[in-house]
C-alpha cells in the first residue's frame, strides 16, 4: 500500500484529502504544516507528498525547496493551492514539484493525478 503525506493548514480540507485519498485506497499522514511534514518524512519514508503553498511556519514552497536540494530526495510532489497565478505555478515546478492542482479541486482529477505520479 503506498503511503501519502498531505500537508494543508485548513484542517477541514486536510481530513477531506485524507478522506479522497483513503477511499482510493492510499494510507495518508497528515500534516497542518510544512515542519511537522518534514519530521513525518524523514521518520516515515512515504511514497508521495501533496502540498499546500500558504502555510504558516514553513510555506509549501520552502519545503518542496527542502525536500528537492537539502535532502536529495526524487518523491513525487503535487502542490494543491488557492492561487493558479501563472508565477506560483512556475515557481512551484522550478523548485521541483512534479504536478500543480489549483483549488477548489475535483476529488477524481486528483486521485488521477495522483495515480499517475505514483506509477
Amino acid at each position: 500500500m503506498k503511503t501519502i503525506l498531505v500537508v494543508e493548514d485548513d484542517p477541514l480540507l486536510l481530513k477531506t484529502l485524507g478522506q479522497v485519498l483513503k477511499k482510493e485506497g492510499y494510507q495518508t499522514i497528515l500534516c497542518e504544516n510544512g515542519k511537522k511534514a518534514l519530521e513525518q518524512l524523514n521518520q516515515l519514508q512515504p511514497d508521495m507528498l501533496i502540498t499546500d503553498l500558504m502555510m504558516p511556519e514553513m510555506d509549501g514552497t520552502q519545503l518542496v525547496q527542502h525536500i528537492r536540494q537539502q535532502l536529495q530526495s526524487t518523491i513525487p510532489i503535487l502542490v494543491l493551492s488557492a492561487s493558479g497565478e501563472e508565477a506560483s505555478v512556475l515557481d512551484a515546478f522550478r523548485l521541483g514539484a512534479n504536478d500543480y492542482v489549483t483549488k477548489p479541486f475535483n476529488p477524481r482529477e486528483l486521485s488521477l493525478r495522483v495515480r499517475r505520479l505514483l506509477n
